[in-house]
């Protein structure tokens, strides 16, 4: 019998704020020593008051502004009642009835909701059987993004989730680093006949953990599609239940039966006043989309029809916004000259982020791409398209910007004294190639006489002659001019 799958994501993000959701107590997702930036607050001591924390709010709503959703006017919090030890207060702060957002299209997937709450505390286990809990992470504001269930594979799920970790990171709402635990997502799976999926009944659902990778959440979905369909095959019953991913064995397996949003006992949360977001100015749509950069598909749109970059081009300056940032700042002088930008994408992409590996950058920041400014990468480009340097010279001088000096100050050289300097200006006056001319055409008679027979070859071959004789200071192209001129 066929079957089809029906996938629904869920999605959680820690948001990049100075402090925690409910509290001023540091948000540092860095801090190794356990229990640092706590209070009585994020432990949850009675009698503690939770204070909102606007930045989160701004930031979910932003987000909802760029994938389109409607913004609430009215939010309250809520209180999802359940007893981990990560859960000191025996409640998480969340949303339930009203979220901050509904609805929304990302990546062309349909989105239900996207509401706000705060982190649990982080729990560890030793190898003596002990469990330890560090709240450093109590109370830090999390993202939760709910999809509809209309994904019908493991590859748009994963493409979901990356457009997800773009968006977030363009906005500056987090870092989203899934091996961190900054974003998490939990895929929610069933399977159904054909007939059964377009009239919207779909199959037993079971909700699947532990994905820290987008390489997990592709093989986890994959895998659990197929046990479903080969547990229906010999006649068994899908129970509805919560499975964790086990990526060295390749599978899902049992944890506990999946809770319904009735076990947690929501209830709105009397410490925490009711919002009417039309009343907060600077939560405004208006004020809101002012402050939303280039989206990552309208930058995506734009570098492939203003500068005819490949998809694989696009695809490696979007997912970086700093390097989106400092391409940007490279051609923004000559961003109408096709050439000049093929040049730009050609030597940051292949030489800079090349060496700039081998240097041990630990990852492409923007504090990595500093160590050669913008501005002077853009000179770079103009010497070259102007044919002031070559491109041997222009990747030597690049390997020299970042391994032996910098431009930071008003002290240091200008680009073309460096190059200059450095003997990689290219001669392109004819009167100083000439002899070299000369020369090659005087000792290669035999490269001469097949060339005017019809061997182009050997052009190209005394065009090296040529560039050898001149220890590669002359323009090719000047050499290429003056000796078809000499040949007749």
């Amino acid at each position: 019998m066929e079957y089809i799958p029906t996938i629904g994501l869920e999605i959680h993000a820690e948001l990049r704020t100075a402090s925690k959701m409910f509290c001023s107590c540091k948000n540092d997702p860095d801090e190794e020593t356990p229990n640092t930036n706590v209070c009585s607050i994020c432990l949850g001591h009675p009698g503690t008051l939770p204070v909102l924390n606007k930045e989160a709010i701004k930031h979910v709503l932003s987000i909802g502004m760029a994938v389109g959703g409607t913004i609430a006017d009215f939010t309250e919090w809520d209180r999802k009642n359940y007893f981990y030890p990560d859960i000191p207060k025996g409640y998480q702060i969340s949303q339930y009835k009203y979220p901050l957002v509904s609805g929304g299209t990302l990546a062309g997937v349909e989105l239900e909701r996207i509401h706000l709450e705060e982190d649990t505390a982080r729990s560890t286990h030793d190898t003596n059987a002990k469990s330890l809990v560090d709240f450093n992470r109590s109370g830090v504001p999390l993202m939760e993004l709910v999809t509809r269930p209309v994904i019908h594979d493991a590859e748009t799920a994963v493409a979901f989730a990356k457009e997800l970790q773009l968006l977030l990171r363009t906005i500056g709402a987090g870092d989203a680093n899934l091996e961190k635990g900054e974003m998490r997502v939990e895929a929610n799976i069933s399977v159904a006949s054909p007939e059964d999926t377009r009239a919207g009944k779909f199959g037993t659902k079971t909700e699947v953990k532990n994905l820290n990778s987008f390489r997990s959440v592709g093989r986890a979905i994959e895998h659990e599609v197929e046990r479903q369909i080969a547990a229906l095959g010999h006649g068994e019953e899908v129970s509805q239940e919560t499975r964790g991913w086990d990526d060295a064995r390749n599978e899902t397996y049992s944890q506990r039966s999946k809770e319904s949003s009735h076990d947690y006992r929501y209830f709105p949360d009397p410490d925490i006043p009711k919002m009417k977001i039309s009343e907060i100015a600077e939560l405004s749509p208006a004020s809101l989309s002012r402050g939303l950069p280039e989206l990552p598909w309208v930058k995506r749109d734009r570098y492939k029809k203003s500068y005819g970059m490949t998809d694989k081009e696009v695809a490696m300056v979007i997912e970086s916004p700093a390097l989106a940032k400092y391409f940007d700042g490279i051609i923004a002088p000559f961003a109408s000259d096709a050439r000049r930008v093929k040049l730009a994408t050609n030597y940051l992409l292949t030489d800079y982020i090349g060496l700039l590996k081998k240097a041990g950058a630990a990852d492409i920041s923007t504090d990595s791409l500093a160590r050669i400014p913008a501005s002077s990468f853009g000179e770079l480009i103009e010497m070259t398209a102007s044919g002031d340097i070559s491109s041997s010279g222009a990747k030597k001088l690049l390997d020299m910007l970042l391994n032996e000096m910098t431009l930071s100050t008003e002290k240091n050289p200008t680009l073309r004294t460096i190059a200059e300097r450095s003997g990689l200006i290219q001669k392109s006056d004819a009167s100083s190639i000439a002899p070299a001319i000369d020369q090659v055409i005087a000792e290669n008679g035999k490269a001469v006489a097949e060339y005017k027979a019809g061997k182009t070859a050997s052009l190209q071959f005394m065009i090296g002659m040529a560039m050898r004789a001149t220890k590669g200071a002359a323009n090719p192209e000047v050499v290429k001019k003056l000796l078809l001129e000499k040949l007749g």
